[in-house]
């Protein structure tokens, strides 16, 4: 604070002006009337010494973090005006400051520093990537419509759309490099456990009906595949498609990504991106796991190799005749709690409702199968004809794997209430059928529906149950191939473990609205998932300390959930009041309160002066004055 009067008035009057700087630009606002020169006289003899004294005297009180003023509400006052089309809001969100922590922490800054040390770029290009990935997180968009509402950040960046789409070329030139340098410093935040690295790809689809045409490159003479491509998407849409593959570590924290063309096959992407990422892991050993849609023979023997080990789920329903005999039979199951003998019959036929069989009714019966042995197994390898073109056809080599079947008499009858549910909407179906409309789905409940046409009379539809008996013949049964030696809880542990990097997925798709995607050219279609994939890192490693740090509270454990950490953030914001200070528009919370114990920020204050949320960004980025 500091007095201001109008120095070439013959009775001026006396202000107490304060001074602040609000995001980018400084200004001052006369907050106090201390009183004119000739009303002044009237209590002391020197009115500019008595003025000086009540500034002091301010500047005391705001010392305090306490400070009283006089404030007058006219309610028929306006807003400000402005000549803008729409009207702006003037609250501004503070809950990415967390966010920046972490952003710091990973030396994104460095990064683009050193990579754009001999560009001529005139804007900032680690802002444009900082609010890109915090908007993604807090309120997705477009990449045109972040620009468009940038102003609701406590910072107000200042960047343009051409800008975003220049950073997006840059971000594209040092894919490999980023990749690299964001797991070397997430290590710095979280000690990172790579001692198993899940794998698993999925689709994600654009809004145009055109793909891409594949091309001669003309140095090379080599035939590049367009990137979006038509093919089966994961939520059936008639729209071109690309395909990322995630790398995740054993604490559900992302590793590396890869983006392939839609209509690649996922199998090709596995052992390509495992390479890289042994080298980002610097050729540490890792168990790979995967589904079984990522377990072809070429994957497993790839880790097979080296001091490789892998977990991959396995389709009971593609094992060989003799194996699934063994499987069905009931010879030489026991108790994963024990290890007694147990039968599958005694297993689906106890009293459940029984008390001392509640433990039986949570418990795993299993059993070890040695398949290296077989030939068929379900498993495919590729092959290169004369033609050059690459199929894949069964493969008939030995594998040294052994498969741990588990049967578990809740997951049976899941799986069966949920049958039931599908085979009643099946029934409704029957009634409404449209031939002429009528197509069957492999894994809808259209798959129940049977047609039999006898002579040229009309086609008639029925369930069928045929179909319902084969399926709960596998009710309850799980099956993991390894060549792991650890015991069977480790080894199903692992696999079980897989639901965090589908978790990763539903989280990109869902909360960070990473589809559809609007870019055309392969350099911003990859741009795109990098600031993703940036999104979905800061995320993760936030969660895992905010759920570490409440695993220690006295009061019991408390979990936060996804939309429990990203609400709270999205809620984080404050209201300018009068270019003076700003007041909170957000309550407390739990997870407020876990955010503020981890970084130490205090924000969980009701007012804020615009120099104290300064302060706060500068100690958040090393900068503490």
């Amino acid at each position: 604070m500091k007095i201001w009067y109008n120095r070439k008035s013959n009775d001026p009057t006396y202000f107490i002006q304060y001074g602040y700087r609000n995001g980018k630009k400084t200004s001052t606002r006369n907050v106090a009337v201390i009183g004119k020169h000739s009303e002044l006289l009237r209590i002391t003899d020197d009115p500019l010494a008595y003025a000086k004294q009540k500034v002091a005297e301010y500047n005391e009180q705001m010392k305090d973090s306490k400070v009283t003023m006089e404030v007058k509400i006219d309610f028929d006052e306006k807003v400000r005006a402005t000549n803008d089309l729409v009207s702006s809001s003037t609250s501004r969100n503070i809950g990415y400051f967390f966010l920046q922590a972490i952003y710091n922490d990973l030396a994104i800054d460095k990064f683009f520093k050193d990579a754009t040390a001999r560009s001529r770029a005139t804007f900032d290009i680690n802002e444009v990537i900082r609010f890109l990935t915090y908007a993604r997180i807090l309120d997705p968009d477009s990449k045109l419509g972040t620009c468009n509402h940038l102003s609701s950040f406590y910072e107000q960046p200042s960047f343009q759309y051409q800008h975003v789409l220049r950073t997006m070329d840059i971000l594209n030139d040092n894919y490999d490099s980023y990749i690299s340098h964001l797991f070397k410093h997430s290590n710095t935040i979280v000690k990172r456990d790579t001692s198993v690295c899940y794998f698993d790809c999925t689709n994600y689809y654009f809004e145009t009906e055109c793909e891409d045409p594949d091309y001669v490159d003309e140095v090379t003479g080599e035939v590049v595949k367009g990137f979006h491509k038509y093919a089966v998407s994961k939520e059936h849409r008639p729209s071109p498609l690309v395909e990322m593959g995630l790398f995740m570590d054993a604490n559900g924290i992302p590793l590396s990504m890869c983006i392939a063309p839609g209509s690649d096959s996922e199998q090709t992407i596995a052992v390509p991106e495992e390479e890289k990422l042994t080298s980002i892991l610097n050729g540490k050993k890792f168990i790979y796991c995967a589904d079984a849609g990522l377990g072809s023979y070429d994957i497993r023997q790839f880790n097979s190799m080296g001091g490789r080990a892998f977990v991959i789920t396995q389709s009971i329903k593609k094992l060989s005749d003799s194996l699934k005999l063994a499987v069905f039979n009931d010879y030489d199951y026991k108790l994963m709690s024990d290890g007694s003998a147990t039968t599958i019959s005694s297993m689906k036929s106890f009293d459940k409702e029984d008390p001392e069989n509640r433990e039986l009714y949570n418990d795993y019966a299993y059993k070890i199968l040695y398949a290296d042995k077989a030939v068929d197994v379900g498993l495919y390898e590729d092959k290169v004809l004369k033609s050059g073109k690459v199929i894949k056809v069964k493969s008939k080599a030995k594998l040294k794997q052994k498969l741990i079947i588990t049967f578990s008499r809740k997951s049976m009858e899941y799986q069966r209430y949920i049958r039931d549910r599908q085979i009643k909407r099946a029934k409704d179906m029957l009634g409404k059928l449209d031939p002429a409309t009528y197509k069957k789905g492999p894994n809808d409940v259209t798959r129940f529906i049977k047609h039999s046409h006898v002579g040229t009379g009309k086609d008639t539809y029925f369930i069928d149950q045929e179909r319902i008996a084969e399926e709960e013949k596998y009710d309850g049964y799980y099956a993991v191939a390894t060549n792991l030696s650890d015991d069977i809880k480790t080894v199903i542990g692992i696999s079980e473990n897989r639901y965090k990097i589908e978790d990763c997925f539903r989280v990109m798709k869902t909360n960070f609205s990473a589809r559809p995607v609007y870019h055309q050219l392969r350099s911003r279609i990859t741009a795109h998932f990098m600031i993703c994939y940036t999104a979905l890192l800061i995320y993760r490693l936030l969660e895992v300390k905010i759920n570490t740090y409440a695993k220690t509270l006295r009061s019991g454990a408390v979990h936060f959930t996804t939309d429990n950490i990203i609400e709270t953030l999205q809620n984080m914001n404050v209201n300018n009041i009068q270019d003076m200070y700003y007041q909170s528009s957000y309550n407390g919370s739990q997870t407020l309160d876990a955010l503020n114990a981890i970084y130490d920020l205090k924000l969980d204050r009701k007012y804020y002066q615009p120099k104290e949320l300064n302060r706060k960004l500068k100690k958040i980025s090393g900068r503490e004055v």
